[in-house]
């Protein structure tokens, strides 16, 4: 009996200590102030690199307007294709129309778009690896868009998912398998509302409780999420769509209580203030620039390799991202304190295009490298502000500090600050040359040839001990 007891202390004690991170032990209230003093899951700060994927009947048109087609960025997005169709007061809405009529006919109806969702080629096992080898250390899906079709056999989209229609397959299921078994979290991407479904737009109220929350509980509860990451929340205020009542079960009751982030996009009210974690969007939040905000409070910047989320056939060269920028981008969001939700959006039949792969293989060449200057670190609090022209960047973990350096320089790198402290440079076995001055410590860094470069897009100075 002892014995026993003393176990189950044990086991209520680290239960406790497990709780400080996860904070599953507090019960939380179906209000603001109570679900947002839930903290963080250590696990998102630390990861800092996620890979989003759109797909769905959108990828089967995989159309929409670009910069060439003067639209604004939220009107270059594929996945609203079907809205961007039938609604004349969108930017994109003429040169949309003319390209369905052209390719499909003005008779085709977008629903007849679930006989070309095929996904032959889709095989989440390669899905999986391409994201491993990429550096990512978690994945967010789209089980629903803003069309309602889902990518699960979801009882509340009958007749209208991955299932019951092409592909006749769970496709959430499959890949949430492949991304766990590497070790990778797997969350998803769930619309809170439906663009024409009749419930809708007759009776919210009625949708709300009868279709979108029971929904959600059913996605949380058959696959055990570690990201629940909401959107189309902007036609209502939360106190409409339940959103605390949801969250209050989601970290109270639900099979994901533990550790399961959550993001801010839970109302027309709620972004930057309340939920999880901040979100960014192609560094905007609704229509102000974020590029240069100090943000406290842990955030995420999402967006797409090209300037669509969802597969875009119309995309050229010059709408996609170079690795270089990819990898800038990555360093100014880990070094500001965020993490980078970067989007693939894999084709009707399947394939995640190659140029997103070769994209995704150079950010996991060069993470293999200077991973130790992302995963696991902080903003450092006595950073110069970054801005557009920031060049230098820094970030920390325990007592060590990074200099991210995403232009190369051939003249003395001064840090204000520190003032002591071993200097490497990662992925070179080099010494390099340092001056300490009191507060301030000076890095020459070395000459470079090409046998010991060991980074082509940016490079990594690590202090050990400066702080």
């Amino acid at each position: 009996m002892k014995r026993i007891f003393l176990k189950t202390c044990l086991t209520v004690l680290c239960g406790g200590l497990l709780g400080l991170s996860t904070s599953s032990a507090q019960q939380y209230q179906a209000n603001w102030a109570s679900i947002d003093s839930r903290p963080i899951p250590n696990w998102f700060e630390d990861a800092k690199f996620g890979i989003f994927i759109h797909w769905g009947l959108f990828s089967v048109p995989a159309w929409g307007p670009t910069a060439k087609n003067n639209v604004g960025i939220y009107d270059r997005y594929s996945e609203w294709y079907w809205q961007t169709l039938t609604n004349s007061k969108r930017p994109g809405y003429a040169s949309t129309l003319a390209f369905h009529e052209k390719a499909f006919g003005k008779d085709f109806k977008y629903q007849d778009f679930a006989k070309g969702f095929t996904c032959e080629m889709y095989d989440p096992s390669d899905w999986a690896n391409i994201f491993e080898n990429a550096g990512a250390k978690y994945v967010v899906l789209t089980s629903k868009h803003h069309e309602g079709y889902t990518l699960w056999p979801s009882a509340q989209a009958w007749n209208w998912n991955a299932v019951d229609l092409n592909p006749h397959r769970d496709i959430a299921g499959d890949l949430t398998k492949a991304v766990k078994g590497k070790g990778l979290r797997m969350g998803f991407y769930y619309s809170l509302y439906e663009w024409f479904n009749p419930l809708y737009k007759k009776d919210v109220d009625t949708y709300v409780t009868a279709h979108m929350i029971p929904q959600m509980k059913d996605l949380v509860t058959r696959y055990t999420p570690d990201i629940l990451w909401t959107d189309g929340e902007w036609d209502h205020p939360s106190e409409k769509w339940k959103s605390t009542e949801f969250l209050a079960w989601l970290y109270n009751d639900s099979p994901s209580k533990a550790e399961v982030v959550v993001n801010d996009r839970w109302g027309k009210e709620t972004r930057s203030k309340h939920g999880g974690i901040y979100t960014t969007e192609y560094d905007l939040v609704h229509d102000a620039n974020s590029s240069s905000m100090e943000i406290a409070h842990p955030w995420e910047e999402c967006r797409g390799i090209g300037s669509s989320f969802g597969y875009n056939r119309n995309e050229n060269l010059e709408d996609y991202s170079s690795s270089k920028q990819l990898i800038d981008i990555l360093i100014d969001k880990v070094a500001r304190g965020g993490n980078l939700l970067l989007n693939v959006g894999p084709t009707a039949d399947g394939r995640i295009p190659v140029i997103m792969q070769q994209r995704l293989a150079d950010m996991g060449k060069w993470l293999k490298i200077n991973g130790d200057a992302i995963y696991g670190t902080r903003k450092w609090e006595k950073s110069p502000k970054v801005t557009p022209e920031t060049k230098v960047f820094y970030t920390k973990k325990n007592k060590d500090l990074y200099v991210l350096l995403t232009q190369w320089k051939n003249t003395p790198v001064t840090i204000e600050g520190v003032s002591g402290g071993t200097v490497s440079m990662l992925g070179y076995n080099g010494a390099i040359k340092v001056q300490k001055k009191g507060n301030t410590l000076t890095i020459t860094p070395p000459v470079l040839t090409p046998d010991v470069n060991p980074s082509e897009y940016a490079w990594v100075f690590k202090i050990s001990g400066a702080l």
